[in-house]
């Protein structure tokens, strides 16, 4: 998928706390303070009732599973993934939350397996454990060499994007952002000298534009341009006005990849302008199995999304979306008939924006526009 062009793999949220933590070889404290359940290890009882016995200790490969091997396989030149967990020993439970999400730093090799090169933090998990966790997480990442955007110490980091060297010398700049939409509360909002995350009060056409203003004053010639932004709610296809308007103002002023995330399903994609439109890209890895309520998303499917950009003009020159499903809390290759169901359903909710789901001969989907009419 390289030739002349760049490749960027993006996921959804990877979520490596609470159940997954505990499988891993140096879990933490398993407290929680959710109305039906106190203790992160019945999150694996519900995964094993589900779908079978989970190793304990799994190694730090185990979540990633068959993902890896795609990964390898594709050799992207950036991958960015929604960090979607507090990496903290802090027992600061923050009020006012009912899901609270924390990994053991010890576990942290479990997130360097994959080679993340951005960490994207601007969800609503990552101050799960307060301020004190936030400064755990971001120096464990940082002491493990991982770029982040979207948090930090004050505005000025939380707001600086992430810039990835690439091959002929241009760079990814990756900017993350996130919205009260998808549960982050307004006093997350990094502010002067606090530390917090880049929150966006509205989803204006001018705020946009500001966004895409940052990214400008870096970027050099060759240089691409990725906003991952953390927006709406966990279930539904349907995509607001606000939103739609955002992401093609992002595009209007430079942006080359809008990266959405914040449901527990992929939603529509959009090809706009020439540049890609993720509205949101599901769930990646999380202790979920076993949880009822809303089958008729499959949240148990996954997808890898592998994006080649124009690097002159930033143009999406293609896009290859890899299945996976998950069981006992690792991704595998999805079947045939789960790869069909997710083409299916991805084409029916993307074809209102233009844009037809494909699937190829190897069981991955792509992207095409829809035959006028």
């Amino acid at each position: 998928m390289h030739g002349d062009t760049t490749t960027l793999f993006l996921c959804g949220d990877v979520m490596l706390g609470r159940g997954v933590d505990q499988i891993l070889p140096h879990p933490g404290d398993p407290e929680l303070r959710e109305s039906y359940i106190r203790d992160s290890r019945a999150y694996v009882e519900l995964t094993e009732e589900a779908h079978g016995r989970v190793p304990r200790p799994a190694d730090f490969s185990w979540p990633w599973g068959d993902a890896l091997r795609v990964l390898e396989e594709t050799a992207p030149d950036a991958r960015v993934v929604n960090l979607e967990t507090s990496v903290t020993r802090s027992d600061e439970f923050a009020p006012g939350k009912s899901v609270h999400y924390r990994m053991s730093p010890a576990n942290l090799p479990a997130l360097a397996v994959a080679r993340p090169d951005v960490c994207v933090l601007a969800n609503n998990h990552v101050l799960d454990f307060g301020r004190p966790g936030l400064a755990e997480t971001l120096d464990t990442l940082a002491g493990a060499g991982l770029r982040v955007a979207g948090a930090g110490r004050d505005a000025e980091a939380a707001g600086r994007p992430a810039a990835v060297p690439v091959r002929g010398g241009r760079r990814v700049l990756v900017l993350s952002c996130g919205t009260a939409s998808s549960g982050i509360p307004r006093g997350w909002a990094a502010a002067g000298h606090r530390a917090g995350v880049d929150f966006l009060p509205e989803l204006s056409e001018s705020r946009a534009a500001r966004v895409a203003r940052r990214l400008r004053q870096l970027k050099r010639p060759g240089d691409l341009a990725v906003v991952s932004i953390h927006w709406g709610g966990n279930w539904g296809y349907r995509v607001s006005g606000d939103q739609i308007r955002f992401a093609h103002a992002l595009i209007d002023g430079g942006v080359d990849v809008v990266h959405g995330h914040s449901s527990h399903h992929p939603r529509p994609l959009e090809v706009y302008r020439g540049k890609l439109v993720l509205y949101g890209c599901g769930d990646f890895i999380d202790d979920y199995e076993g949880i009822t309520g809303y089958e008729e998303y499959r949240d148990d499917l996954r997808l890898l999304y592998f994006v080649a950009l124009a690097p002159d003009t930033g143009r999406l020159a293609g896009l290859r979306m890899v299945p996976m499903r998950a069981r006992r809390m690792r991704l595998r290759y999805a079947t045939a008939g789960d790869a069909r169901w997710l083409r299916t359903a991805l084409d029916r909710v993307s074809a209102p924006f233009g844009s037809r789901v494909d699937l190829d001969r190897d069981g991955a989907l792509g992207v095409g526009r829809t035959p006028a009419r």
